[in-house]
């Protein structure tokens, strides 16, 4: 009876004869199994790959995903949380009409983002700028919130910088601003001398 052979790509199966990553069988709990079929799934993040066992015949399927990792400020590791996405954001968005389908969302443009940079290690820093983009766009309050504390405001032309920036976007793109942010009407010279005049000749 001829072998098996694989149904994935030449690269993939290139990919598992130089495979040195022993997985144990469910069934039987043999050390070691042997890759028939590889697939590539959610485009690309995570590989579906179909096993065999030489000790029991049975055939199992593994889903392998590249781990993305964080690298905080102290220099710690850690594998990169959705979760932590969200707690941070929940906070900057308190008060605002934001739900937890839009909270979903950005943290998945966000790791989106950051696993598109192809690094399997990213700083803390990179995962901040990866958060304030979406968040402009979903809630501009939340996202000077939580930039002045990403960004480290020390004062309040920190703000006044970053609201005249978020005009300037609106300008550009022909978009009201949020209330309140819209820069104040000039003020007239003399009109309420004017005003004053006019009410007092009966005009």
């Amino acid at each position: 009876m001829s072998p098996e052979r694989s149904t994935g790509s030449p690269s993939d199966e290139l990919h598992d004869r130089e495979e040195v990553i022993a997985v144990r069988c469910p069934f039987c709990h043999n050390a070691d199994s042997r890759v028939i079929d590889s697939r590539e799934a959610d485009e690309g993040a995570t590989t579906r790959r179909r096993r065999s066992c030489p000790a029991c015949n049975r055939r199992f399927t593994t889903v392998e995903e590249a781990v993305l990792a964080v690298v905080k400020r102290s220099g710690v590791v850690e594998p990169f949380n959705r979760t932590k996405v969200v707690a941070g954001v929940r906070r900057a968005c308190q008060g605002r009409p934001v739900d937890e389908d839009q909270f979903q969302l950005l943290a998945q443009q966000v790791e989106d983002a950051i696993r598109a940079t192809g690094a399997a290690e990213v700083p803390s820093h990179e995962v901040g700028l990866a958060i304030l983009r979406p968040l402009r766009e979903l809630d501009e309050v939340a996202y000077l919130r939580f930039a002045s504390v990403y960004r480290s405001f020390t004062s309040l032309e920190d703000f006044e910088k970053e609201i005249g920036e978020l005009r300037a976007r609106h300008v550009v793109a022909g978009t009201p601003t949020l209330p309140g942010m819209s820069p104040p009407a000039p003020r007239r010279r003399g009109g309420g001398r004017a005003s004053t005049a006019a009410a007092a000749s009966g005009t």
